[in-house]
């Protein structure tokens, strides 16, 4: 049975490594200027050739966002559903997305009326303050609601707040630089620079490495609190190591890309059921790469579906995960039935 489950394990993590491989490829070769594998490899190992520029200052930066920040939500979506206990919990549904995207405006607005241009830690910084007054409001309406389904309602309409101010603040800006933020307030991951990419890559492997590092006390948290707590897991830590870090990979995420849908609830649950197993040591990993896979399928189909035209990236990701989503709740329902 052991040697089963590691032969699933590696069966899984081959076919998510070589996937990713595919539409990283995928991802350079395809766009306004189409390229074949030789021009591909010979510019990615070269530098040289007539796509260059295109390839090393327009592409590569955006199929690594795609893929970095596709698995940050996908662990951070994880990292919800293992602290609410519920299969439907993810930074967007919650609305914890929504609140980030409304710092992060604000604070962009702030500083180009002073003439002040804000930094990706700041953008960082403030979606992460956003994040976590969503969460601190969800939490607070825990504490008062036994439902989840109510909880989840009670997300979903914080989301819905936070949007609506949102889209008033951008609509009514008069600057143009503001008004732009519309494009970025729909969700994309075009326009990244090798130095946005840096600070994405070391804010989401720290992060990475430190939830990989709470998967024990996690898998002890998924049996139960009392149980969590008889294995010696310091519940009330842990549950605030479990937001913070959630919290700081989805307002990475939003601060970068804007709000993105359906990865995070949606992911977790294809990883699961791919690999027939829901532990933490496996899939956080797992769901990293599951949700870099994700993200480059969704981006290269945004941009490249009507091109020249680029569809929103939660636009795609919502057609994706919609019937996940679906699928995963009758299922849900069908084995409580059947119980």
């Amino acid at each position: 049975m052991k040697d089963k489950r590691n032969a699933i394990y590696a069966a899984g993590f081959l076919i998510l490594g070589v996937l990713l491989l595919v539409l990283l490829v995928l991802n350079v070769a395809i766009g306004s200027s189409k390229m074949t594998l030789q021009q591909v490899f010979q510019i990615l190992f070269t530098r040289q050739g007539d796509n260059s520029a295109i390839v090393w200052n327009i592409r590569l930066p955006r199929l690594l966002t795609a893929a970095l920040l596709g698995g940050a939500l996908a662990v951070s979506g994880f990292l919800l559903q293992t602290f609410f206990g519920n299969p439907i919990a993810g930074p967007f549904v919650l609305g914890i997305s929504s609140s980030a995207k409304l710092l992060v405006a604000l604070t962009m607005i702030g500083s180009l009326a002073r003439g002040v241009a804000v930094g990706s830690l700041g953008m960082i910084l403030a979606a992460f303050v956003g994040s976590m007054l969503s969460m601190g409001a969800i939490l607070l309406v825990s504490s008062r609601l036994k439902s989840m389904s109510l909880l989840i309602v009670c997300g979903i309409m914080i989301g819905y707040i936070c949007s609506a101010v949102t889209d008033l603040v951008v609509t009514f800006a008069n600057d143009s630089n503001i008004v732009n933020l519309h494009n970025w307030s729909l969700g994309s991951f075009s326009g990244m620079k090798w130095s946005s990419v840096g600070t994405i890559a070391v804010t989401v492997l720290a992060s990475l490495a430190l939830t990989f590092l709470l998967s024990k006390p996690m898998g002890a948290y998924q049996l139960g609190e009392n149980y969590a707590q008889n294995m010696g897991v310091n519940v009330k830590l842990f549950r605030i190591e479990l937001i913070l870090l959630s919290s700081i990979l989805s307002a990475c995420v939003t601060a970068f890309a804007g709000p993105i849908s359906f990865v995070g609830i949606a992911v977790p649950h294809l990883i699961k059921t791919l690999f027939r197993t829901a532990k933490p040591i496996i899939m956080i990993p797992a769901c990293f790469l599951g949700g870099g896979v994700f993200c480059l399928l969704c981006d290269l189909i945004a941009r490249t579906l009507f091109a020249p035209t680029e569809l929103s990236i939660s636009s795609v990701t919502a057609i994706f995960g919609v019937p996940v989503v679906i699928w995963m709740l009758l299922k849900r329902q069908k084995s409580k039935e059947g119980a």
